[in-house]
């Protein structure tokens, strides 16, 4: 019998022993994240349940061949990331290293480098003038504007938890890529954040 503290190799373990009860809980345990990724790579909802989908079916297909190498969650995002590259590649999804434009307005730091005006403490006023669910929405919404690079990174490393080295092993980043992406896009939200609440007041 399968419990939810299953854990991915004997998820693993069980599937290629042809136990369709870990398949479903592997579904269950990844379907949604893997959902959240792949719309960051194509432009519809129904066309990220495709690209689901067909990993799904690639794996499937696949097991045998997986050598355990990377963890399995690692290896699923990764043939996920391949097929909704593929399939959202109409799209330019590149995002230099090298960026001109600072992720922050440099007016707001001072000659030394430290803050002009410190940043607010924001989670109090967050609590009086949003409820969560719309506080989530907002957060949702911002991550849609952020380039499609910085999106993927902070979606695996903040949303869904991935280390930095899964990251880079899902996306084909090198860790500094995916540093450098990470520190911007967590900047962009902030600053879309603050922005937000200094229109509030």
């Amino acid at each position: 019998m399968l419990s939810v503290m299953d854990s991915d190799s004997e998820l693993l373990l069980r599937l290629r022993s042809g136990d369709e009860r870990a398949f479903v809980s592997l579904v269950e345990r990844y379907q949604e994240p893997m959902l959240r990724l792949a719309a960051s790579f194509v432009p519809s909802r129904a066309v990220a349940e495709e690209v689901v989908q067909d990993t799904w079916l690639a794996v499937l297909r696949g097991l045998d061949s997986f050598e355990g190498r990377s963890s399995l969650k690692t290896w699923l995002f990764r043939i996920l990331v391949n097929r909704a590259r593929t399939t959202g590649s109409k799209e330019q999804r590149s995002v230099p290293v090298v960026d001109p434009e600072p992720a922050v307005d440099p007016s707001r730091f001072g000659g030394d480098g430290g803050w002009a005006d410190p940043p607010e403490h924001w989670i109090e006023a967050a609590e009086r003038r949003m409820e969560a669910g719309k506080l989530a929405d907002r957060i949702r919404a911002w991550l849609g504007e952020l380039p499609s690079r910085q999106r993927e990174v902070v979606l695996l490393r903040d949303v869904e938890g991935m280390s930095s080295e899964e990251v880079c092993a899902v996306l084909a980043l090198s860790e500094g890529n995916q540093r450098v992406l990470l520190h911007r896009g967590r900047s962009q939200l902030r600053q879309l954040f603050e922005d937000e609440f200094r229109e509030v007041r």
